[in-house]
């Protein structure tokens, strides 16, 4: 149980967050795949990211520790071995989603595993496109779930739709592609996260974007490279949200990323009526970097279409308490992708708004939130998801008696610092 106190004064401070876990999951893959040693620095120390560096060490990579980089010593797509046992992917979907379309291409036997949650999460949706490109990959339990089994090797280039845009997906298809003969072409419904497209060029892959078309030729060698991690902005977002509820304060997170595929949270708070400005823009390892400062303020309710989602996918529970404090109703459209998360986030997020003394209309794919009352406080159930936990610590900070979660020890799966950072700037 973790309780956390409403605060009486503005938050004002400095602070950086972690490295972005989707850009470390990348470049610790590519770096594992490509010829020679890469390092990555401000790597994040959550579990998520670890569960993929211990992957590609289980398939006989050199990864180890040298200062400030972690350094990887990749030798091809042929260096990687079979792991002598399963791979357990922990609560990571990114790590199991990206780690099929790698394992699709080689000519070894594994198995991908996670926990309960994670045994949860819908893999159909990277098994079919695997399947149409040659792989033998099934789910053990014959529902589309995890664990996975992967007999790989022979894969032929194909063109496939996306029925939903989903940037693991696409990315595990990319990566299966770069092993395949021949070429595939993959079409997207929505734009999503680009991180593998910026990076695989970054690595000296090639691959061909025209509007919603991703064309990506078999049989690709890659080259070793220097990364380095921008902030997360996913992380970012609960302080960015903080700020801009929080009346007179006033803080900046240095050094996030601003891909505008992930971008989605700032334009929302800026509709909403927050302060936020970029300083300091600039670009490392292909991707936008700035200096982002928020100051507190009076925020209005908005509806948020379903153009928005790609972009801020991961932002909707902290965005949900901006919309409690907001005036008006806040309503986010096309959001039905929350429910395979972690959780089931509209239902975790209106449960828990609800206990705090907000009202919530919860739909199949939708929510609107009455905004614009004091938060009353009170008991929250996290359901062992790190977004829901951070943002309801957020709540708390603006609630009349504060807030008990049931379990914030999640929180280190993305996040370890949180707590000691959101302590700093309230204490600043």
């Amino acid at each position: 149980m973790k309780r956390i106190e409403p605060i009486k004064k503005p938050l004002t401070g400095e602070i950086s967050v972690p490295g972005d876990k989707s850009i470390a999951h990348r470049a610790v893959i590519f770096g594992s795949v490509a010829q020679g040693r890469s390092r990555v620095f401000n790597l994040s120390g959550g579990d998520d990211n670890s569960r993929t560096v211990r992957a590609f060490k289980q398939m006989g990579v050199e990864i180890f520790r040298d200062s400030e980089a972690l350094c990887i010593d990749g030798k091809g797509w042929d260096g990687l071995r079979a792991p002598a046992e399963r791979i357990d992917c922990g609560n990571s979907g990114t790590t199991m989603r990206l780690l099929s379309g790698v394992l699709a291409g080689r000519l070894f036997s594994s198995e991908l595993d996670g926990d309960a949650s994670l045994r949860q999460r819908p893999m159909q949706r990277v098994i079919d496109p695997l399947k149409l490109m040659g792989a033998n990959i099934r789910s053990k339990s014959e529902n589309g779930l995890a664990p996975l089994e992967i007999h790989g090797g022979n894969l032929t280039g194909v063109r496939y739709r996306m029925p939903v845009a989903s940037a693991q997906v696409k990315s595990a298809i990319v990566l299966a592609a770069l092993q395949a003969r021949g070429v595939t072409v993959l079409e997207e419904p929505q734009k999503s996260r680009d991180h593998t497209e910026v990076m695989l060029r970054g690595f000296g892959g090639n691959l061909g974007i025209d509007g919603a078309l991703i064309t990506i030729a078999g049989g690709q060698s890659l080259r070793a490279q220097d990364i380095r991690v921008p902030g997360d902005i996913s992380s970012a977002a609960f302080f960015l949200a903080a700020g801009a509820i929080i009346p007179g304060s006033d803080l900046t997170i240095r050094s996030v990323g601003l891909n505008p595929t992930r971008d989605g949270i700032v334009e929302i708070l800026r509709r909403m009526g927050a302060t936020l400005e970029c300083l300091n823009e600039r670009y490392e390892a292909g991707e936008r970097v700035a200096d982002i400062r928020v100051r507190g303020g009076a925020l209005s309710g908005v509806t948020v279409g379903p153009e928005l989602v790609a972009r801020t996918i991961d932002e909707y529970p902290i965005l949900s308490v901006a919309a409690a404090r907001a005036d008006g109703v806040t309503t986010f459209l096309d959001i039905k992708e929350l429910r395979y998360k972690e959780s089931d986030r509209i239902s975790a997020m209106s449960e828990g708004l609800r206990n705090l003394g907000v009202a919530v209309e919860e739909r199949e794919d939708s929510m609107s939130i009455q905004g614009g009352m004091r938060l009353k406080g009170g008991a929250i159930r996290s359901y062992g998801d790190h977004r829901i936990a951070m943002a309801f610590a957020i709540a708390g900070l603006c609630s009349e008696v504060g807030v008990a979660i049931d379990d914030a020890a999640c929180v280190d799966i993305s996040f370890p610092s949180f707590f000691d950072l959101l302590r700093k700037i309230c204490l600043h």
